[in-house]
Parts: C-alpha cells; sequence; structure tokens
C-alpha cells in the first residue's frame, strides 16, 4: 500500500483541496480527522470534528484510542485500498498516525503551499478564525446523521467547462463544531416547542397542538404532539403537511435532526367563522 502525507497548518484548506491531490495520486482512500474516506463515503472512524474541546479533537485525530484506531484498521484490511492519503498538519503528525494505523512508511509528502496559492491560504486561515468553518470532504448527505445540532452546509465543487458553463464534480460539507466557539451552545427544549408551535399554527386546518414531547439523543430528536383539527380537513394529507413543514424548518433554523416526528390527530373543532356564518345563513331564511 503506498502512502501519502498532505501537510499544512490548521485552518490552511487542506480538506478543501484533499479529493483532488488524491485524485492525482490514483488514491481512492483519504484520512482526515479520524475518519476513513473513501470517494463520497465515510467508511469507518468517528469524527473530530465532533468532540468538545480542541485537545481531544486532537486525539481523536490521531487515534489514540484503541477502539477508534481497531475500527480503521479493520476497514483497512477488508477493503486493502492501493494507496491512501493521510491528512495532517505536520509531518510528525501525519508519520505518528501511519505508525499508529500499522501502515507502511511514507513514500510522499504534499504540503498544502504546492497546491495553493499563499492568497488562498490567508483567505482559508481568515474563515477560521472568524467564522470556525471546518471542512469534511464528503457530501452533507453522508454526515448529516452524525452531526445532529452542528451548523451544517453543503459546499459543492464546480469546475469550468466553457465560457458560462459549469460541471460539478464534488461537494463536500462546511461545519463548525463546538470548540470553535467561546463554550458550548444548547437549544431548549421549549424553543424547539415555538419554532413548531408556530409553524403548525400557520398551517390551514390546525386549531393547536394539545401535546408537545421531545427526546434529545446523540443522533438527533425524536418528537411526538397531539393536534387539535378543524372539522372538515383532510386529516391524513393534513397531518403530512405539518410533518413535513416542521422538520424543514426544525432542521433549517437549529440544525437539529428529526429522527422522527410522530403526530396524532386528537380532536377537531368547528371553524368559529363557519359556524357564525351558517347561522346567518339560517337567520336570512
Amino acid at each position: 500500500m503506498r502512502v501519502v502525507g498532505f501537510v499544512g497548518p490548521s485552518g490552511t484548506g487542506k480538506s478543501h483541496r484533499a479529493v483532488w491531490v488524491a485524485r492525482e495520486r490514483g488514491i481512492d482512500f483519504i484520512i482526515d480527522d479520524g475518519l476513513l474516506i473513501r470517494g463520497a463515503q465515510i467508511i469507518a472512524g468517528t469524527s473530530a470534528k465532533k468532540e468538545k474541546t480542541k485537545i481531544s479533537s486532537i486525539k481523536r485525530a490521531l487515534f489514540t484510542d484503541d477502539e477508534h484506531a481497531n475500527d480503521v484498521k479493520t476497514a483497512i484490511r477488508q477493503y486493502n485500498p492501493e494507496g491512501i492519503l493521510i491528512l495532517g498538519t505536520s509531518d510528525g503528525m501525519v508519520e505518528a498516525i501511519a505508525k499508529r494505523l500499522e501502515f507502511p512508511e511514507i513514500s510522499e509528502k504534499v504540503y498544502i503551499q504546492q497546491v495553493a496559492t499563499d492568497f488562498e491560504i490567508k483567505q482559508a486561515l481568515t474563515t477560521r478564525k472568524e467564522q470556525g468553518k471546518h471542512v469534511i470532504p464528503v457530501p452533507t448527505f453522508e454526515i448529516k446523521k452524525d452531526f445532529s445540532g452542528y451548523f451544517l452546509d453543503p459546499l459543492q465543487i464546480f469546475r469550468r467547462k466553457g465560457k458560462g458553463s459549469f460541471q460539478l464534480i464534488g461537494e463536500k460539507s462546511v461545519v463548525r463544531p463546538t470548540f470553535s466557539y467561546l463554550g458550548n451552545y444548547t437549544i431548549s427544549d421549549y424553543t424547539i416547542y415555538q419554532i413548531v408551535d408556530y409553524v403548525a399554527s400557520n398551517i390551514e386546518g390546525v386549531n393547536k397542538i394539545s401535546r408537545f414531547r421531545v427526546e434529545n439523543h446523540p443522533e438527533g430528536i425524536y418528537i411526538e404532539m397531539d393536534l387539535v383539527l378543524v372539522y372538515g380537513c383532510r386529516i391524513k394529507s393534513l397531518l403530512r403537511e405539518v410533518q413535513k413543514k416542521v422538520i424543514d424548518e426544525v432542521e433549517k433554523l437549529t440544525a437539529l435532526n428529526i429522527k422522527s416526528l410522530n403526530l396524532t390527530a386528537k380532536s377537531l373543532v368547528l371553524d368559529p367563522q363557519k359556524v357564525l356564518d351558517a347561522r346567518r345563513s339560517d337567520w336570512a331564511t
């Protein structure tokens, strides 16, 4: 197995360029921040971006945990790649990762200055420092399930084909981990309820939420709620509409993954306006 190291200080754009560097060398497998990646898929490992502190993030990236390291080593034996690219912030880091995962000696090292201009590196450092953005070289759908509660954005990469013509060649994900900020953040259950209540109450046919329950888990949240609907609505299609709009809005505003949203049509009420119109019609006759 041919092992190549890709070296550059933190925040200089290594993950952004990793796929290109690997392709240029005919390599399909990448080790980046605790993950083993093949193409657009995470094969094994746990992302260092999920750690709560910088120290624990570094330990995760170095595979200091035996279970974590063994998980990746097992996957490597299974896939038996011809080559692998290791990302690290220094020569020592890529060498330590290679040793920890029992790889052969590193045959080549690529440095960020060889594949990015000084301006691009400076721009990447500014983005990391001011916005706390980190890139993971896989599509957002691949990691979304593991990053509930993290601010997450897709980053599409295009190649110019001609004048005014571009081809989509890949997608990466931008995350803002907890350790990028001064302290942790928490989204309370009541905040989630307020979002859900606002969305649901603005859907025609919904009178109110009569019961609301949310459970937080590392992989996402589980919501149960009972609704009071307006008599005359199409109950099944209305519940589907509520479910879709609530999921879209909560995930957009909080970055939390909704693992399930169970709705129950608990009761019906008459539309007061329709009752009044009916009475006026009776009075007129």
